[in-house]
């Protein structure tokens, strides 16, 4: 059968290298081992202040202002002010101390920028309201180590 496609066409379509499906659900995995230990510290201390739901993204082929995304909760601002404290206090015991810390005054959204992750604690209506995960939905959530991720369950 004769192609009639024109070249103009068959650039705009984008070429999908020939990978099985079992091949493409591996390279969309993470595993925990990957991460950074300072995203490990952080997911660990946020755990132990009691964050809600938190969530992992990876940014690395959507952004280039970051590589990762820290997303939680807490039920009040006191929680939300907790939270970021204790991930800064345990960050900067491990020698990492954070970049810029915005929003800590109000806590209904504080962000800490670490470089290459960025820690986002919400108070539970700013973060329905904001929705981050919605806006970089075309970022991959990272599986969270089985310990913090047992303890957290979606909002």
């Amino acid at each position: 059968m004769k192609d009639n496609s024109t070249i103009k066409e068959k650039s705009l379509q984008p070429v999908e290298p020939a990978v099985r499906p079992a091949q493409r659900e591996r390279a969309t995995e993470k595993t925990t081992e990957a991460l950074d230990e300072r995203i490990l510290i952080a997911l660990h201390a946020a755990s132990d202040k009691k964050a809600l739901d938190l969530i992992l993204l990876d940014l690395r082929e959507i952004a280039t202002f970051t590589d990762y995304f820290l997303i939680t909760s807490g039920a009040n601002q006191r929680q939300v002010q907790a939270i970021a404290d204790e991930v800064v206090d345990k960050l900067k015991k491990a020698g990492s101390p954070a970049a810029r810390i915005e929003g800590y005054r109000t806590a209904e959204w504080i962000l800490v920028d670490y470089g290459d992750f960025v820690l986002h604690v919400f108070e539970e209506k700013s973060r329905k309201f904001y929705d981050l995960e919605r806006l970089w939905r075309e970022s991959k959530r990272v599986e969270l180590p089985v310990e913090v991720a047992s303890q957290h369950l979606a909002i």
